[in-house]
This record gives C-alpha cells, structure tokens and sequence, in this order.
C-alpha cells in the first residue's frame, strides 16, 4: 500500500487514509460496529492494525491490504479500552481498559483473550520503555469523564514487564493525581503525562519512579516530547515505533 496518512473519523465511525503530502483523501474504511474508536496499533507485520472501540467495549482488526475490518473481538461486560500496544516481540496486543482498571492481554495471531493484569483505577495510557522491557500504564485515578477528579483521586503509573506481563512496581503520585497521556522522553529517563483532571503535568524518572507536579492550564489531555524515534506513527500524542 502506498504511503497514507490514517485519521481516526471516531464520529463518523470510520477511518480515512489520505496522502500524507496533500491530505487529500484516497479512501475509507467503514467500522460501523466499533463506536468510539480510538486508538491503534499496528501488527509486527503491518498487515493488519487493531483499534480500540472505547463505546462499545470491543477491538476491530482491519485489514490494511483489504482495506476492511476482518474480525472484531468482544471484551468483558463493560468494557471500556483506551490505548493499545503491541509486545516488542509481535505475539501480543497489551490494551488498558479504564472501567476495568487493568489490563487486556490480547493473542496477536489468533486475536482471543488470553488474560487481564489489574494495574490501576482508570488505566488508560500505555508508553513502552525505550528498551522496551517495560509498559508504563497510566491509571488515571478516576473511571468519569467529569471537570474534576475525586479529591485525592488515586492516580498513579504501573509499570508492566512486556515479556512476562508481570507487573514489576507501582507509582503513586502523592496527593492524588489524574495521569492521562503523554510520553517516553527520547532518552528513557523521563515518562511525560498530562494530569487532565488537576490541571497539572507529571515528570516521572523512569528508574526511580519519583514524580515532579507542573501546574499549567485548564483539564490538558495529553502532551508530546518531539521529536520520537521510530518509523510509524502511532498518532493520538506523538507516539512512534
């Protein structure tokens, strides 16, 4: 397939594929039964791309070549994926859920369920390590889609290991915190994440979990570190592999 760039159209439950130079549009993939998608990763091949259905509690597999959704994967009653990312090796799709509090653990060749890793209250960003060792999880401390967060809402990084998906520590943030999307500095050192519900950002050190609080402006979404090494855009906050 020749070069695109892919736009999630999340109200018109789609995706458009247009000419990364031009931006004109070259053709679109109808998701009709994913409402709320969102976020994506591709396979290690980069056949296929699984996107999350944030209102509809599943995963749609779209098959890049054939240019339609093959196969969509129900997750438990509830459900409510957010970010996805697939293991450094290709053979699993990590997915935060934020209504579960945890983490799906999707077969990447026969795309079933093969476990849940509870992390966190509203788990919902997921950031590789530059080693790619680990998966920081982002819990955002709070399931709502509410101005505030609970006062000393819970809000902490759980650190995953992406070869046994074990998890390795916890990070709380002291006093409560709102950690959303963000991420990985160039270096490793450093785990960038905005605190949407506390108008605030967090700088995590990556080797030793300690957490600086920046005060900015009103309910910040996400934040970027450019530039990212990698080659495919992931989209959503600059994230790249």
């Amino acid at each position: 397939m020749a070069a695109t760039r892919s736009i999630v159209a999340e109200a018109l439950r789609r995706l458009d594929f247009r000419d990364p130079k031009t931006m004109r549009l070259r053709f679109s993939i109808p998701t009709p039964e994913c409402r709320g998608i969102n976020h994506g990763d591709f396979s290690a091949d980069g056949t296929t791309a699984v996107f999350t259905c944030e209102f509809s509690g599943r995963l749609a597999r779209v098959d890049l070549a054939a240019r339609k959704v093959v196969a969509m994967l129900e997750l438990r009653a509830d459900a409510m994926p957010q970010d996805i990312r697939i293991s450094p090796d290709g053979k699993t799709y990590f997915v935060a859920d934020m209504r579960s509090d945890g983490v799906h653990l999707i077969d990447a060749q026969t795309f079933k369920v093969r476990g849940f890793v509870p992390t966190g209250i509203g788990a919902h960003g997921l950031y590789p390590s530059r080693d790619a060792r680990w998966l920081y999880v982002a819990n955002r401390g709070t399931q709502q889609m509410a101005r505030k967060a609970p006062p000393d809402s819970p809000g902490s990084v759980t650190v995953l290991d992406f070869a046994t998906a074990a998890v390795v520590t916890h990070w709380p943030i002291p006093g409560g915190g709102s950690p959303d999307m963000g991420n990985v500095s160039a270096d490793g050192s450093q785990l960038w994440l905005s605190g949407r519900f506390d108008d605030e950002v967090y700088l995590f050190d990556t080797a030793s979990g300690a957490v600086t609080k920046i005060a900015v402006g009103d309910e910040p979404h996400g934040l970027t570190v450019w530039p990212q090494p990698g080659r495919f855009s992931l989209g959503h906050t600059g994230n790249m592999r």
